[in-house]
């Protein structure tokens, strides 16, 4: 079976006309992730057991619902892949750490247990940076993910594995989790559509904690519409999660005019002469279409990076501290001296990134230091939020650049720290303000590498958001 570049309407049309069974199309995904995945390194671990169980499922399903003449469900046999820092019961979830490189869950996640709900099908779990920490899936400790437009550059991260699976047509659409930019760089790099989720509207129960006021799980997808159906189906409450809220996504049918704002502070310093080009005349294409285009000012901006590093590396040093060898994580019990256990198991169970934001985090905590960074930053999170609020005050959505440039090579930021945090510069604001945005592919840098619009939306306004993309996708 040809996959070509198959879509989840695609799909579920093809299996309303019996053109295929949800086995035989599961069956493909798995010749073809063997087929390339050696190259590109996208998955850690592939679930073709738990996958063939479900496709049988699947396919005795749609059986009973053809011949009731029902309706086949949108996620009903579409094959997934989810990022390895979310649970799916009785299969490993690293987070692409030694630490955790031999741990079964024993749960769920609760975006996990929704897609199981719906129909879908879970070809594997994807690689990414260790615990979620970085922009490039080079902070990996277990493999090297490879961008499927060029494989001399990276896919981005930390949700790297899952977009790369996309773009090589080894998965539908995948789950991944965007702390400060992890959904949206990734589908910028790999030319998918990604999308950060409102902080809330999804569940992140069973998700490996990075930043516990950061994280949310978003979907990866080849097109709006694909999206829009993964996102309808895993958000809303959880009981098990007390940060979810009462929420129940409802789809804009019909086109608004919508007045965008774009950030002067978007397209300063730093900003790709051809990336600024390419975001420019997409948003030019918006406002042929009648959308309103004003300039707006973020001024809190230039201060959203040192905030979210202090912010994020500070829960990091929290969260990570309970893999110590004793209650999670690799252990080297073997040592006499308890301190010594905890050294040795931390010493090899994290990689250089880890360890880098954990004792950043811890310092920024400690005492003497937590009302100069900790406290100020919290302090510069609330300007951060005006700045929003007051945009949303005249605007229905903003508009600008995912990454000041496209994919950059393997390696040619791994010993600077700095300037691969720089890639987060226009993602990191919306975490820290708790917004939903999504990365939108409308163009190539010398006709290969994707570059991704990014469009933000006030909170659980994602249904404008999904409405305006829509528009844009079928004019770029």
């Amino acid at each position: 079976m040809e996959l070509q570049n198959f879509t989840i309407e695609q799909i579920n049309k093809a299996l309303k006309e019996k053109e295929f069974s949800v086995k035989e199309l599961t069956q493909a995904y798995f010749s073809q992730i063997k087929k390339t995945d050696s190259e590109i390194g996208a998955y850690l671990s592939l679930t073709e057991d738990l996958a063939l169980k479900q496709a049988e499922a699947s396919d005795d399903k749609i059986k009973e619902l053809i011949s009731e003449n029902k309706e086949i469900p949108k996620l009903l046999g579409i094959p997934c892949a989810i990022k390895d820092n979310i649970l799916v019961k009785g299969e490993k979830c690293t987070t692409a750490s030694k630490m955790l490189e031999n741990y079964i869950a024993s749960y769920d996640a609760g975006c996990t247990k929704k897609l199981k709900e719906s129909g879908s099908i879970i070809l594997g779990k994807t690689n990414l940076d260790e615990y979620a920490f970085g922009s490039s899936t080079e902070n990996s400790a277990l493999k090297v993910t490879k961008n499927p437009c060029d494989l001399s550059r990276v896919p981005g991260g930390s949700s790297g594995g899952s977009a790369a699976a996309l773009a090589s047509n080894q998965a539908v659409f995948a789950l991944g989790t965007d702390t400060g930019c992890s959904v949206r760089t990734p589908s910028s790099f790999c030319g998918v559509v990604g999308l950060k989720t409102t902080y809330g509207s999804v569940s992140r129960y069973g998700v490996i904690a990075s930043a516990s006021s950061l994280d949310q799980v978003g979907p990866l997808a080849k097109n709006v519409q694909d999206c829009e159906t993964i996102f309808a189906v895993i958000s809303g409450k959880d009981k098990q999660d007390a940060t979810s809220v009462e929420f129940k996504y409802e789809k804009l049918v019909e086109n608004k005019s919508f007045k965008i704002g774009v950030p002067k502070e978007f397209f300063g310093k730093g900003l790709d002469p051809e990336v600024e080009k390419i975001i420019k005349s997409a948003i030019s294409k918006a406002e042929n279409q009648g959308f309103k285009i004003e300039e707006i000012s973020l001024p809190s901006t230039e201060y959203a990076l040192a905030c979210y590093y202090i912010i994020q590396t500070s829960e990091a040093s929290s969260n990570l501290a309970r893999f110590d060898g004793i209650r999670y994580g690799l252990s080297k019990q073997h040592k006499e001296d308890l301190l010594d256990v905890y050294l040795e198991s931390r010493g090899e169970g994290f990689g250089p990134e880890s360890k880098r934001r954990i004792m950043l985090g811890t310092y920024t905590l400690s005492a003497g230091y937590y009302d100069a960074y900790y406290k100020k930053a919290l302090e510069v999170r609330s300007l951060i939020k005006q700045d929003f609020a007051r945009a949303f005050e005249k605007v229905d959505l903003i508009m600008g650049p995912v990454t000041p440039f496209p994919a950059f090579k393997i390696g040619e930021k791994f010993d600077d720290p700095l300037a691969m945090y720089l890639a987060d510069i226009y993602t990191v604001p919306v975490n820290l303000a708790g917004l939903p945005g999504m990365s939108l592919p409308v163009g190539k840098v010398d006709g290969k590498l994707p570059v991704g619009l990014q469009i933000i939306g006030n909170h659980f306004q994602e249904n404008k958001i999904f409405n305006i993309a829509s528009i844009i996708e079928k004019i770029i």
